[in-house]
């Protein structure tokens, strides 16, 4: 028996297949091999084209099925996770209307904060446990206003793993923990939020039937069994947005648990018992994977834009001579512990939620010709990213959260020693390190949704961990007179 797992990433589409009673990956593929286009028509839109991710999934779901040779029968059932806050628009005969507005796009800044002064900032924050900002709701706010002919054809609205459902079955769903994502689920009043649709005019009908994160949903139609070399019928039993997806992974339900990804963007995650808020909206808290009216299970997410994508940038335009990220982390890690005084301020991939929406653009300070090399900004960026990620913890402790230990899987920036090295010392927690991801976490989470696994102790059994990375103690002082210096930079930039 065998579980699938797909994840809709903005830069590309994963798919794994995992056998179900050991947890034992069979199968992973990626596509593209090189990161999907993003739009971006004016400083500061993202945009994606929805069908390149179906285009993608079936190449990924197709080298998956020609590498593991499973017969389609014993595939008994599909977990889906996204990139979180994106906008998908479809008509009634479920046709795209325009290219999705995805989570980096800052062009709906101005609606949520409009939202956020004239429902109410306390109203807001109680019932929504965030500003309206720049999410899924006030995106679709902007294109009511720039984009009326567009509107007005609008059958449903979709967050992007809705869409690959949608895709899958013919049926359109939407789970709790995604509406909390797009900021239209009320905490209070359990149910989609009159203050958001009056507010912003959206009608109800907009939304497809909401349907649980863990549990059938829907069921692969035959047309795409025939496109993916699928079973008809195969149920798509989980659903969740790539963060709450990603701490899932990790074996992240209960209070207290933090998670992190170092991808594109940054995230440390952690779940609560009670409802709270920043009261600036600086982190953001939504529904957990395992949320529900009885069981009040949230995560208050610390999102960073420019993190891998800063390291990508880097790669691309500055160290071109270098083959590979390993090569990167090599050069980076002749150069000291706080870079010889090298600051980089990493927001330079749209407004940052940790900086109340601000952009500041991405910028480097303290470069000396005469001191510095290629190695010291590489590490410089490395060590900025931590820095960003350390200044939202300290917004997350500000709300009671006790960071002792952060769990995340072992990929992206956390294959640099660097980079986890300067996680764990200028945070002072333990980091521990999973051979996961998120299409992994997502196959797991549609056995739990069919019933095979009793309980997540034992869909997570089989998680190994590889490795744990301690605080340098005696280090800590130049980590911290380090974070220290590039905060003064930081506050001067806002």
């Amino acid at each position: 028996m065998y579980l699938l797992g797909y994840d809709i990433g903005s830069s590309s589409v994963k798919v794994s297949l995992i056998e179900a009673s050991s947890g034992k990956i069979i199968a992973s593929d990626f596509s593209p091999k090189k990161e999907m286009k993003i739009i971006a028509n004016q400083p500061g839109w993202a945009e994606q084209n929805p069908s390149d991710w179906w285009i993608n999934l079936k190449l990924a779901n197709e080298s998956v099925m020609q590498q593991s040779r499973v017969d389609a029968e014993d595939i008994k059932a599909i977990g889906i996770t996204w990139q979180m806050h994106g906008l998908i628009l479809v008509d009634k005969d479920q046709n795209l209307l325009r290219p999705s507005i995805i989570w980096c796009d800052s062009r709906a800044v101005s609606y949520g904060e409009k939202a956020f002064q004239q429902i109410g900032t306390e109203k807001c924050l109680s019932h929504l446990l965030n500003s309206p900002g720049n999410f899924t709701a006030s995106k679709l706010a902007w294109v009511k206003e720039n984009e009326p002919e567009v509107f007005d054809k609008i059958d449903k609205i979709m967050l992007p793993g809705d869409y690959i459902a949608m895709k899958l079955s013919g049926q359109t769903g939407i789970t709790i923990e995604g509406l909390s994502e797009g900021i239209f689920w009320d905490f209070k009043n359990q149910c989609i939020s009159e203050d958001v649709t009056n507010f912003y005019g959206i009608p109800k009908s907009f939304f497809p039937e909401i349907v649980p994160s863990f549990g059938i949903q829907a069921e692969v139609s035959a047309q795409a069994a025939v496109e993916l070399g699928l079973k008809a019928g195969t149920p798509i039993s989980y659903r969740a947005g790539d963060q709450p997806n990603n701490a899932m992974s990790l074996n992240v339900f209960n209070p207290g648990e933090i998670a992190s990804t170092a991808g594109t963007s940054g995230v440390v995650y952690g779940v609560l018992d009670q409802l709270d808020y920043d009261p600036k909206s600086r982190v953001n808290t939504f529904a957990h994977v395992n949320y529900t009216e009885e069981l009040t299970r949230l995560g208050v997410l610390l999102c960073i834009n420019g993190t891998g994508i800063l390291n990508s940038w880097l790669k691309h335009n500055f160290a071109t001579s270098l083959s590979s990220y390993g090569d990167m982390n090599e050069l980076a890690s002749l150069s000291p512990i706080g870079s010889k005084g090298i600051s980089i301020i990493p927001f330079g991939n749209g407004a940052e939620r940790v900086l109340e929406n601000q952009e500041t653009d991405c910028s480097i300070h303290g470069i000396n010709f005469n001191i510095h090399s290629k190695g010291d900004i590489l590490r410089a960026a490395q060590e900025s990213i931590v820095f960003s990620y350390e200044y939202g913890m300290n917004i997350m402790r500000e709300m009671g959260m006790d960071i002792k230990v952060i769990k995340a899987g072992n990929a992206n920036m956390f294959l640099s020693s660097i980079f986890r090295q300067t996680l764990s010392s200028v945070s002072n927690a333990v980091i521990e390190l999973y051979d996961t991801d998120g299409s992994v976490g997502a196959a797991r989470g549609a056995g739990i949704g069919i019933g095979f696994y009793a309980n997540s102790d034992e869909a997570f059994a089989s998680l190994e961990k590889i490795a744990i990375i301690e605080p340098e103690t005696e280090k800590r002082e130049q980590y911290i007179e380090a974070y220290t210096h590039w905060m003064r930079h930081l506050q001067a930039a806002l």
